[in-house]
């Protein structure tokens, strides 16, 4: 009883943050560009992937230029398409600087990142990297898309799956994780900017490493230990370290115009910074109080807009 009560009050919560909107279009494959097209704001999209319908969303900005950036926006563990949507300002950023933002539903509230996480994705063997993979070309096929500058971030879990596409693609230009890691194996990464935020005071995933809290229980190394690593895939020079009030930023400038950086923000928990404050969902998703120290949102927009996929 006391599990059924909790299953209810997290997907009582999840319906209450996402809402209740009509879908743009199920297809078994992303649509001729010359006959669809996504439509002016936010719409719910299917396809049909490794046997699954799988959802997503799109925001599409009034104004875009005619090769837009695309940011894929991946949820955490217990989390979704709609509630990342409203949880992170992705869309009132893509309307100020007119880029296109793609938020995919993970199967269950979750993504199998590798390393054994996460959830019934992670023990079915959902192939998630096919399924963003996917998605993106749907919508490219809808919206005209530059393909130098597609992005993927994400929080916790969402986190973990952008270390994992960068691993096992290379679609992205940039990733931008936060309140994560890397889990799995990584043997032939490609390069790629990366800008990492983490809160140093994190229990979930913890920044010097070891077996997390929470129900994920999530063992992986050192954020510095990843940064580390990327910093060699991408031939990076020495780092540069700032220190502003609780913000310390480690950056380094690396080959062919790419960049890997680090933000760690003393004292702040499991959370995406500068997002406001919804003790509920907080709860349902397992995160802290987000931090007020830097706007998580804009800090990696203008990483990616200064981050192109090099030649």
């Amino acid at each position: 009883m006391r599990k059924s009560s909790v299953i209810a009050l997290v997907v009582a919560i999840l319906l209450a943050v996402a809402g209740c909107r009509p879908g743009h279009r199920l297809a078994d494959s992303p649509p001729d560009s010359a006959t669809a097209s996504a439509p002016v704001g936010q719409s719910q999209q299917s396809l049909q992937i490794g046997g699954l319908t799988r959802t997503f969303d799109v925001y599409r900005p009034r104004d875009l230029p005619p090769s837009a950036p695309l940011v894929v926006m991946l949820h955490g563990g217990f989390g979704s398409a709609d509630q990342a949507e409203r949880s992170y300002g992705w869309d009132a950023e893509a309307d100020r600087y007119h880029f296109a933002v793609l938020y995919p539903d993970g199967q269950n509230h979750a993504w199998n990142t590798g390393g054994g996480c996460c959830g019934n994705p992670a023990r079915q063997g959902t192939d998630d990297v096919a399924f963003i993979t996917a998605a993106v070309r749907a919508v490219e096929a809808e919206i005209p898309i530059d393909a130098n500058r597609v992005y993927a971030t994400g929080i916790s879990n969402g986190g973990i799956m952008d270390y994992r596409l960068a691993c096992d693609t290379d679609l992205f230009a940039a990733i931008g994780p936060d309140s994560a890691t890397q889990l799995g194996a990584c043997p032939a990464p490609k390069p790629v900017s990366v800008l990492h935020i983490h809160g140093t005071a994190d229990t979930r995933i913890r920044y010097n490493g070891g077996e997390g809290e929470g129900s994920a229980h999530i063992d992986g190394p050192a954020v510095p230990t990843v940064i580390a690593d990327w910093r060699a895939t991408d031939a990076c020079a020495a780092p540069t370290v700032t220190v502003s009030g609780a913000v310390t930023t480690s950056a380094a400038t690396c080959r062919d115009g790419r960049a890997v950086e680090l933000i760690t923000i003393a004292g702040a928990g499991h959370q995406w910074p500068g997002s406001p404050q919804r003790p509920g969902v907080e709860a349902v998703l397992g995160t802290d109080p987000p931090s007020t120290a830097l706007n998580a949102t804009d800090v990696l927009w203008q990483f990616f807009a200064a981050h192109p996929k090099a030649g």
